[in-house]
Parts: structure tokens; sequence; C-alpha cells
């Protein structure tokens, strides 16, 4: 959708028609300035295809309103107003390309039916504000095109008449010849001054006049600011929408790949690990086959354990077999650091989306690994409410603080996890008084 064209200000229309009452130094450059060159081809231009509009519409006005009374004046009457119309279009375009101004074309009322169309011609203000200006504009040129035409005159007789009398031999001028040429610079500076001025008073005057009224550009820009509202927030919504749909895709697809690890995968090797240990028992009679049975033994059990940890990195089963409460238990249970779990109400957690449950799992999976590796805590309190329509979790230890989400970091990744769900992300961890990390998820994420 394009924006519309805001309505210009008088500055705007003063430094391209009229620099002169804008700057000192374009004031002292009036007479060669483009802007009033413009301005004497608009005078010329516009006198001529108003004094034509002019004849042609009092013409056309007299006779539709002498036939009034045989009702074929009616017609007449709505096809001149009519009329004015194109004419304000031409008008438009003639100033776009004299004056280098845009005024924006205002929007016409249109009814169904003859004489409802007739109707909304005759009362349509901006149609009447269109012969407005054509008798103003034309008394406002006519007026600028004597006031400049005597000036410029005067400027251009007080230049060629010391030329001449010097060349004629005159020893007694009437005017004194020094002070002819000032005189004439003063003259073409007073015309270009007019030229401007009377481009401006134009330009304003179109602007009332041909172009939309102040309160229909205000109804419009309303109603393009609520439709360009309405499309964001639209877009808003589907953006929204798919992005939930992404990040419950992403869990679901963690959760099979969860499934198929620990269906296929790890139930393999569990066989594999009792085969070789039943291998082994019967081998002892050969030592060599028993070592080697045995490093193999080893090496199973050690991969076994890497696929859980890989698996409940993924997406722990606890998480989706018995809830968010067990599946932090079961991170405390594991974490070298004491951690106490508090949660009031159980099955409220159940109210919470499993990706909002596996983002609380996550933050706290993290922030426990922190609390180990680098706080040095001797303690972490871990909390999980629901409060109103989000899932709160609290992870609180005593270690030594100083905590930050540096770009990269594991808590960044958090915090970018938690944003793709509407959360917030709240990391207070002050140097030698702890760290407490809040987060909160709509339940509905």
């Amino acid at each position: 959708m394009t924006s519309p064209t805001p309505p210009s200000s008088a500055s705007d229309d003063i430094r391209v028609v009229a620099p002169a009452f804008a700057d000192l130094r374009a004031l002292a450059a009036a007479p060669v300035s483009v802007a009033t060159w413009r301005g004497i081809s608009q005078i010329v231009v516009g006198s001529f295809v108003l004094l034509v509009a002019a004849i042609a519409f009092t013409v056309a006005l007299s006779l539709s309103l002498s036939l009034l009374v045989l009702f074929v004046g009616i017609p007449m009457l709505v096809a001149t107003l009519w009329a004015c119309r194109p004419f304000a279009a031409v008008e438009r375009a003639r100033l776009h390309a004299q004056l280098d101004v845009t005024i924006p074309a205002p929007t016409y009322p249109r009814r169904d039916g003859v004489w409802a169309s007739w109707w909304a011609v005759l009362s349509d203000g901006r149609t009447w504000a269109h012969v407005a200006y054509l008798v103003v504009a034309g008394l406002l040129l006519t007026a600028q095109g004597i006031a400049v035409t005597f000036a410029a005159g005067f400027a251009l007789g007080g230049l060629v008449y010391p030329v001449v009398a010097l060349a004629a031999g005159l020893t007694g001028p009437p005017i004194p010849l020094v002070l002819m040429v000032p005189a004439a610079l003063l003259c073409a500076w007073v015309a270009a001054i007019t030229v401007q001025a009377g481009s401006l008073a134009i330009v304003r005057l179109g602007r009332s006049l041909l172009g939309s009224s102040p309160r229909a550009e205000a109804v419009e820009l309303a109603r393009q600011a609520q439709a360009r509202a309405a499309q964001a927030e639209g877009r808003a919504v589907q953006l929204t929408e798919t992005r939930t749909a992404a990040v419950g895709a992403a869990d679901e697809e963690r959760r099979r790949i969860e499934r198929d690890l620990h269906d296929g995968a790890q139930q393999r090797l569990v066989a594999l690990g009792v085969e070789l240990g039943s291998a082994r028992r019967k081998a002892s009679s050969d030592p060599e086959a028993a070592a080697a049975l045995e490093h193999a033994h080893r090496e199973v059990k050690e991969t076994l354990a890497e696929l859980r940890d890989l698996v409940r990195g993924i997406h722990p089963a606890v998480l989706t077999d018995r809830g968010l409460d067990a599946a932090l238990s079961a991170l405390a249970a594991r974490s070298p650091v004491p951690v106490r779990v508090d949660v009031p109400e159980p099955p409220s957690l159940s109210r919470a989306s499993t990706a909002a449950q596996a983002a609380a799992y996550f933050v706290a999976a993290e922030a426990l690994t922190n609390a180990a590796k680098h706080a040095q805590a001797q303690a972490v309190t871990v909390t999980a409410t629901v409060a109103g329509e989000n899932l709160r979790l609290v992870v609180a230890d005593d270690g030594r603080g100083g905590a930050r989400a540096t770009p990269g970091s594991g808590l960044d990744g958090l915090r970018s996890r938690v944003a793709a769900l509407d959360g917030t992300f709240d990391l207070d961890s002050p140097a030698g008084a702890g760290t407490r990390l809040t987060v909160e998820v709509p339940c509905a994420s």
C-alpha cells in the first residue's frame, strides 16, 4: 500500500517557489533566481489559461442560470460545475510543471443514479472551491502581472536610458544618470520579490481550493494508517503463529529423535552389552579373549552412557513421561551441588505446553551446570510455578556471581530460546552475591 502524500507546509512551499523569503542570500539574488523565472513563466501561462477558463465558465454559467426555469439549465449547471474538475486537474499539472510543487487531487463524492449524481456535483464543496480558485487566482494573476510589468519596465528603462542618453549626448537629462542604475536594480529586485510572492500565493491558494480539503486529507491519512495498522497486526499474528508452529515442530522432532535413539540404538547397545558380558564369563579360560571382551564391554557401557546424555540433551524422556516436576528432580539428583526443588503446586505445571516445559527444563539444566562449573556455589534452589498464564522458573545459587549472557554463550542461547516463545529472561548476578535467573514463558507457547 502506498503511503498518502502528506500536506506540504508553508515553509516547504516558501523554500521551493519563494526562497527569497527564507534566506538572505536568496533574497539578494532574487532577480536571477530560478524561482523568479519560473514564476514569470507561471504568470504568462497561468494568465492565459485562467483567462480562457474564466470566459468559458462565465458564458456557460450565465447560460445555465438563465435556463434554470426551463429545467434544461439544471443539467447545464451540473455539466459546468463538473467541468471545473478537469480544469483543476490541468491547473494542478501546470503548477507542478512550472513551479515544481505537487498538489494532491481531492476525492470527489460519487452517487448512483442520475439525480443523486447531479446532486453530488451541485453539493460538492471541492467543486465550488475550484470555481472560487478560478475567480481569485484570475484576479491575483492580473494584479501581479500589472505590478511585475511596471516594475520590470522601470528596471529595464533604468538600465537602457543611461546608455541612450550618453550615446545621444544629452547634457541635462531629467534624472541624474548616477541614480538610474541603482533605481533600476531596485525595481528589478522589487519585480523579482513580487513574482516570488505571487507564486507563493498561487501555490497556497491552489492547495486550499484545488487539492484535498484538510479534513478529507486527515480522514484519508487516518484511514490508510488504520489499514496499515491492521495489515501489520495481521502480519504479526501470522508471524506469531508461524513461529509457534516452528517451535512446536522442532520440539516434536526432538522428541521423535529421543524416541528413536531410546528404542533403537540404546536398546541394541544394551543387548550388545548383555551378550558381551555373557561371552566374557564364558571365555574366562582364555585370558586374552577375556581381556578383549572386557575392553569391549567397557566401551559399550561408556558409549551407552554418552548416548543417554545425548538423548537427555535433545529431549529428556522423563519430561515427556512424568512432567516438569520429575524432570527438575532428576536434574537435581544428578547435580554435584546440593539442589532444592520447590514446586508448590505440581499439578499446575501440566497447564504449560510441552515447548514451555522444555524451555524451563533446559534453562534449569544450564543454570545448574554453570553453578557447578563456574559459580563455586554451595547450594542451589529451583522454583517452578504457574503464575496466571505464565510458567515461571527461578534458579538461585549462592555462588560468586558475575554471570553474563554474552553472545554465543549457553545463557545467550537460552535467552534466544525463551524469546522465541515470547518469554522473558532476567539474569541478576552481581559479583560476590550469587546468581538469580528468572524466566517466564507463556503457558500456551
